[in-house]
């Protein structure tokens, strides 16, 4: 039965995922950041409760993210299933992904979600291309390109997140459930 369960779970992920896969293309491309590890300013250890929404589709999955001054790593995992493992060391970027997750869900933008998310303003701006911006008003962390937000961070509660990225049309949910907070 377990098994089961299992299967019908994994089988939900995987058809909300090819969903996403048969997606439009984004409206706009996002620039990749690749920030080092070490521009975070301090170590990072937490355990993350994610909700996922693209649409009507809605997964909730669980996350464990350390960040050290030489390397990120973050293990995301449905259903007790290991779905991504990444290591980004600032210079490469490392994944080891299930057989069942299709290849719409790409680390790159993972880890260039986290860093937006997490990051120092500073840093951020710093990794940007010159016609792209981002706004903080210490509530809301926004990318712009010619005035239209395309990634926006709202800061709900100390440890409570929402990213919504419209470029790709898709939401998450970050809640921190130990450890320590986000800077």
């Amino acid at each position: 039965m377990r098994r089961l369960i299992v299967l019908l779970g994994m089988l939900c992920l995987l058809a909300a995922c090819a969903h996403r896969a048969q997606a439009p293309a984004p409206a706009v491309a996002l620039p990749a950041l690749r920030l080092p590890p070490a521009a975070l300013g301090k170590p990072l250890a937490v355990q993350q409760r994610l909700h996922f929404q693209f649409g009507a589709q809605q997964r909730d999955l669980d996350a464990l993210l350390e960040v050290d001054a030489q390397e990120v790593r973050l293990a995301v995992q449905a259903l007790g299933q290991s779905g991504v493992r990444l290591q980004w060391d600032g210079r490469e970027l490392h994944q080891q992904r299930a057989p069942w997750l299709p290849p719409a869900v790409r680390g790159e933008r993972v880890l260039d979600d986290l860093q937006f998310a997490l990051w120092p303003l500073e840093a951020v701006r710093g990794a940007l291309p010159a016609d792209w911006r981002v706004e903080d008003d210490g509530r809301e962390r926004r990318l712009l390109r010619d005035g239209t937000a395309w990634l926006v961070l709202t800061r709900d509660a100390p440890d409570n997140l929402r990213l919504r990225n419209l470029a790709e049309g898709y939401a998450l949910d970050i809640q921190t459930v130990a450890g320590e907070t986000h800077p």
